[in-house]
């Protein structure tokens, strides 16, 4: 026979999760233990990933923070340019070849959409393992899932990170079982796979959920929303109470039964039982001396609406974003004065795009290498220039100032005209050639 606690549903479950207290701190005290890092075995690394990972589909404030993160992050996308380094000749075909080289690179990958992902994945899990692949002479780039990266039984290695002993952030290579019903590990090399981690000191091994530090306050929100809207429908749902004066008791309950629902049979006992459900608009009779109180009648449930405000603005403090960006709520909020230059949404918005630039561009420099082992660039090439990138403008925008501004860099001979081009995203070369076809 199975335990009663084992016929609960998952939603049950998930509840009793949801209202338990946050036992991290309490715990870490009582043990003695250090407060970092917060994992300490691939055990308690995988709970907080799945509750990560929780929030990151079924808690609506959660979904809509890190939907938020990728759409400034990434927006539509970014734009690269090639640019020879100093001291470096090379021949404006070749820089084109280069250019199709990335741009081939970029289509083949849906380099946009996995931006996005490499996002999402990045606050979700706290770290993104791409590994690459050369097929038929193209860079490919795929997921290895963070549970798939875990340590050999009687290997030295945390976390599934192979590392050199006398250095922790030297990064050797990576064990990987990709099968969980078979205990066999593969081992991949460190230049095969690229590691993003957040949230963490560079010399641990594993990333922490961007959502790690307000995981108790995504609870508080989820039950107070709970809470506040069942008390709304209890008191939305009793329309009419009927109370029957001084007549007899026996008569009520006659009156009751015969406007219950149809009685329904319990197959234990079989013995007929009559309940009465209150739906919304319900008409509620009570018996002769019965007093009447609905505890949920003098709760206004919109005060409450100040507190989950409150859960807000601390997961936003946390986020460094505008409250209305979880909440969607914008009347306490300016947009224009918001993302100003000197907003600290700004200021961690792009700190997250020169991140995100600076990884991109190590992969797309492997992709340059492995167009010069297939043959289709100069041998050394890659080594020979600079990958710059535009990510999309966070801050709001006056097109006319910085049109301006852009024009005083241009004749200064500060900027190029491609660097511009990408700025507002066009393609250089693609804009020239429509200009010389309309003349």
């Amino acid at each position: 026979m199975p335990k009663v606690d084992d016929q609960r549903t998952e939603f049950e479950r998930i509840l009793e999760w949801l209202d338990r207290d946050d036992p991290a701190w309490s715990e870490f005290l009582e043990l003695g233990g250090p407060l970092w890092p917060p994992y300490r075995s691939e055990y308690e690394l995988a709970r907080i990933r799945n509750e990560s990972r929780w929030f990151a589909t079924h808690h609506p404030f959660a979904v809509s923070a890190l939907e938020n993160r990728a759409s400034y992050v990434v927006g539509s996308g970014h734009t690269y340019t090639v640019r020879p380094k100093p001291n470096a000749d090379i021949s404006d075909e070749t820089l084109e070849a280069i250019e199709r080289e990335i741009t081939e690179f970029l289509e083949l990958n849906l380099w946009q959409h996995r931006q996005i992902e490499n996002q999402i994945r990045l606050d979700r899990d706290g770290e993104v393992f791409l590994r690459f692949f050369e097929v038929d002479g193209r860079l490919v780039v795929r997921y290895i899932e963070p549970e798939q990266v875990s340590t050999p039984p009687g290997d030295k290695s945390l976390f599934g990170i192979i590392t050199d002993e006398r250095d922790a952030e030297r990064v050797l290579g990576y064990w990987v079982r990709y099968d969980p019903e078979r205990m066999d590990w593969q081992r991949i090399d460190a230049d095969e796979v690229q590691h993003r981690k957040a949230n963490v000191d560079g010399t641990m091994p594993r990333g922490l959920p961007t959502l790690f530090a307000v995981r108790a306050n995504l609870r508080r929100v989820w039950k107070l929303l709970r809470n506040m809207t069942t008390v709304a429908s209890i008191q939305a749902a009793v329309a009419i109470v009927r109370q029957h004066g001084a007549a007899p008791a026996g008569s009520v309950q006659q009156y009751v039964s015969r406007m219950a629902p149809v009685p329904q049979n319990q197959e234990q006992s079989q013995q007929s039982q009559t309940y009465e459900r209150f739906p919304p608009g319900a008409i509620i009779d009570v018996a002769p001396g019965v007093e009447v109180k609905f505890p949920a009648e003098g709760i206004n449930v919109g005060n409450y609406v100040a507190a989950i405000q409150a859960e807000l603005r601390a997961i936003a403090a946390r986020l460094a974003m505008p409250e209305y960006m979880l909440s969607g709520d914008a009347s306490n909020a300016n947009y224009s004065s918001t993302l100003v230059a000197e907003g600290p949404a700004v200021k961690m918005f792009e700190r997250l795009q020169s991140q995100m630039i600076w990884w991109d561009c190590q992969i797309l420099m492997g992709a340059l290498e492995v167009a010069e082992r297939a043959g289709r660039l100069p041998e050394g090439i890659s080594k020979q220039i600079v990958i710059d990138a535009e990510a999309p403008t966070v801050m709001t925008r006056d097109r006319l100032k910085e049109a301006q501004a852009d024009q005083i860099l241009y004749t200064l001979g500060i900027v190029s005209p491609q660097t511009l081009a990408a700025r507002y995203g066009f393609d250089y070369n693609q804009e020239r050639e429509l200009l010389n076809a309309a003349d």
